[in-house]
């Protein structure tokens, strides 16, 4: 008897398992993508990441910035979405997350712009950042960048130094998109470059990605291949360090401050969201903050360069650079820092570029419709200048701008 009641309690217990279990609501998916929960209660944020969360470079500098804000923001949940790529299906994972009902929704890539732009108008009563891009509504979706040229053109003094040092005056810029983003970079470290090596010259590979490792190791080998001694990379893994380790030359990583782990990393330019993100969402939180236009500099803290900050050492390739370079490097640095050289000192005339022509004369000064856009901008947000022209000392041809 006792063995048929603990078998109809057996089977009763299977049968309550298999209710709840298909009662309980699977997570939703969307293209693909899994859609996460908000958490009741709280203000709720959600990150769009073109690659993965780790991937050492701009994804992970994102999602660490995340972490931060959970760990310093009060009542505040966080989550994130990897690898989706730019255009349509963006624009459904946008949806899906506004649909859920995350206060604030983050979109991390150039071309997050225009279908977060076209969510964030079916959904006015919640946030949408766009970062880097050029576009706003002034009311529920902002723009957010850094001046990341800041320390690309302090980058630029170290690798013409080093290229100097070792006798051998070519670098390379590896590319991502041929977007205004790319070429502002690509400047102002051939701005720097000439500071301290004017006779330095420097190409360009195109990649079109944001992260390939092997498109990114194929490209750096290419460079180092044509002579390069330094290669700065725009994409996001330490692919180009690693090339650079291979071919005895130096590399210069991007996006993530834990990128520059071989000996021939020569720096890294490195983002950290943390306090840009928190400021933005306790400014939300509190109705402090109004999403428009929130481009930072040096002084926002946000921006780094490897060896060079508080609490750091030089790398192997930077410490033997001359002293007179070092210490241009730090005196500019703490100039940015202090609030007193931003990125419109970076493009300050005269800058000439590649082709004999005056780009910026003598005493004027980039304004930030010309640092973004090319020509002519967008409608009220026309640039004079405009960012499509390559720097002196740049070899390559400008990329075209037909579809």
């Amino acid at each position: 008897m006792f063995s048929k009641i603990a078998l109809r309690v057996t089977v009763i217990s299977v049968i309550f398992i298999m209710i709840a279990a298909s009662c309980t609501p699977k997570p939703e998916t969307v293209g693909g993508f899994q859609i996460p929960e908000i958490q009741n209660g709280k203000f709720n944020i959600a990150a769009v990441l073109i690659g993965p969360h780790d991937d050492g470079g701009w994804s992970q500098a994102h999602f660490e910035g995340l972490v931060y804000v959970e760990n310093n923001v009060p009542n505040v949940h966080v989550a994130y979405i990897e690898n989706v790529p730019e255009g349509a299906d963006s624009e459904q994972v946008f949806r899906s997350l506004a649909r859920k009902g995350f206060n604030l929704i983050l979109g991390t890539s150039f071309g997050y712009m225009d279908p977060m732009a076209t969510v964030a108008e079916e959904f006015p009563d919640l946030t949408f950042i766009h970062i880097s891009g050029y576009k706003s509504n002034m009311t529920n979706f902002g723009n957010l960048f850094g001046a990341m040229e800041d320390m690309k053109y302090l980058a630029g003094m170290l690798a013409g130094s080093r290229a100097k040092l070792d006798g051998n005056p070519k670098l390379g810029y590896m590319a991502t998109f041929p977007i205004p983003e790319e070429l502002r970079l690509g400047n102002a470290f051939a701005l720097g470059m000439r500071k301290t090596c004017p006779e330095c010259t420097m190409d360009v590979r195109w990649i079109s990605t944001w992260h390939d490792q092997i498109a990114e190791k194929d490209a750096a080998a290419s460079l180092f291949d044509a002579g390069a001694q330094v290669v700065l990379t725009g994409a996001d893994t330490p692919a180009v360090a690693d090339v650079a380790q291979e071919k005895g030359r130096w590399g210069i990583t991007y996006d993530y401050i834990g990128s520059c782990k071989v000996e021939r990393c020569l720096t890294t330019i490195y983002w950290n969201w943390g306090p840009i993100y928190a400021k933005i969402a306790q400014g939300l939180i509190d109705k402090t903050y109004k999403p428009g236009f929130d481009y930072f500099d040096a002084d926002s803290g946000s921006l780094g360069l490897y060896g060079f900050m508080e609490g750091q050492t030089l790398t192997k390739g930077v410490s033997d650079l001359p002293a007179a370079d070092i210490q241009m490097v730090k005196d500019i640095l703490a100039q940015m820092l202090a609030g007193t050289f931003n990125r419109f000192d970076v493009f300050s005339g005269p800058i000439m570029d590649n082709k004999g022509n005056v780009i910026v004369a003598a005493g004027e000064k980039f304004v930030q419709a010309d640092l973004d856009q090319f020509p002519p901008g967008a409608p009220g947000l026309e640039c004079t200048h405009c960012m499509y022209w390559w720097a002196e000392g740049i070899t390559a041809e400008l990329p075209s701008l037909t579809p």
